[in-house]
């Protein structure tokens, strides 16, 4: 198990509590969990990086348990009660200082400090739908949720927010714009930071500046907007909606850039690989696609037989060279087009039964097609 889990370079989260891991030079996937005992409230809700050398997956599930995988030996090392499932799910998970940053949708955010029974607790607010580190700054962590407005916060003065952003102005009925916060993700090399929200918008807000409203604003598709990423080039972000729909956007234009295709369900996960022009979605369709954002085309997609919440990918090359793998291995369908191959074709056999019967069809004065009985 330990030689499948050094070649899998993107991990996944499923409904059914399953982590999965995908090897996308050796064409296989594997599923990594003790399969006599899942249950429902085992199902993986966030995920994140333990160390800096990517050797530790911390797999936050619906229980409150967060879980630590090793990739080097292929199993889970650790477990640790973490929240309180009547508080809501994790929405947010990150790892500072050898410590662990939680925040579920209650609005209770947590710093378990390794080594100690004392944590550090925070109230963000209610309606909590995304809590997001910063990259570069690793003690600041932003948030955000449905009515709750984007806030930052500092874990090493964590009394209060250094930057709540302000609601735009009414709209042209003179109603208020309500507040709803998806997903956040900050802006390398600056201190601007982008939202996504439920009414379709996507913000960038600049916390060095005196203002507390978006200095850009757009809007994507008619449908809430439920994840968001940066891509390794600046000047863009990647957003995916409750329709399938994927745009790369431009953050200084608050345009469409163009659109990726293929998929067929809600998005719920999306991650941009750190340095190689790939940003890798998976969904409520069960598929794992991974697509160029140089050309928008689909490099690679993945059937898991689950319904997907969350997406990690590795900072290495994806198609990298990796140790043999023997065993028992699950393959994986990358095109569905087998299954509907398999399928027999309805009308024709429909056709045959009405031949049998002697039926035909025939053309009426409306235009409406009627089946009518033949007497040979």
């Amino acid at each position: 198990m330990d030689a499948k889990s050094q070649i899998c370079s993107i991990w996944l989260g499923s409904e059914t509590g399953i982590l999965k891991g995908v090897s996308i030079s050796k064409k296989q996937a594997f599923n990594f969990c003790e399969m006599s005992c899942l249950s429902r409230d085992q199902e993986v809700c966030v995920m994140a990086w333990g160390d800096p050398h990517e050797s530790e997956v911390l797999v936050g599930s619906v229980n409150g348990t967060v879980k630590t995988f090793s990739t080097d030996k292929g199993i889970f090392t650790a477990t640790r009660e973490c929240g309180d499932p009547s508080q809501g799910r994790f929405t947010g998970l990150a790892v500072t200082d050898s410590s662990l940053i939680t925040c579920v949708e209650s609005g209770l955010l947590k710093v378990w400090k390794e080594g100690s029974t004392d944590t550090v607790e925070v109230n963000v607010g209610n309606g909590i739908c995304r809590m997001r580190q910063n990259p570069s700054q690793c003690h600041r962590v932003a948030t955000g949720g449905k009515e709750n407005p984007l806030k930052v916060w500092d874990l090493e003065r964590p009394d209060k927010p250094i930057f709540t952003a302000k609601n735009v102005a009414h709209d042209w009925l003179d109603m208020r714009v309500p507040v709803w916060v998806r997903d956040i993700g900050f802006i390398p090399d600056s201190d601007k930071i982008v939202t996504c929200t439920g009414h379709h918008q996507v913000r960038v807000y600049d916390p060095s500046t005196s203002q507390r409203r978006p200095v850009m604003e757009a809007q994507f598709g008619e449908y809430p907007l439920t994840a968001l990423s940066l891509p390794a080039s600046q000047g863009a972000v990647v957003v995916g909606n409750t329709h399938g729909e994927l745009a790369i956007l431009d953050l200084r234009k608050g345009l469409v850039r163009g659109c990726l295709k293929g998929l067929a369900g809600a998005v719920r996960g999306l991650q941009c690989h750190p340095s190689l022009p790939l940003v890798a979605s998976c969904g409520l369709d069960r598929f794992l696609r991974v697509h160029s954002l140089e050309d928008r085309s689909l490099q690679h997609k993945v059937y898991l037989k689950s319904r997907l919440n969350c997406v990690l990918l590795s900072s290495r090359e994806l198609e990298s060279s990796s140790p043999d793998v023997s065993g028992d291995v699950e393959e994986v369908k990358a095109e569905e087009d087998e299954v509907w191959d398999t399928m027999e074709t309805v009308t024709e056999k429909t056709k045959k039964r009405a031949a049998q019967k002697g039926e035909t069809t025939v053309i009426g004065v409306d235009g409406k097609k009627k089946r009518k009985l033949v007497k040979k």
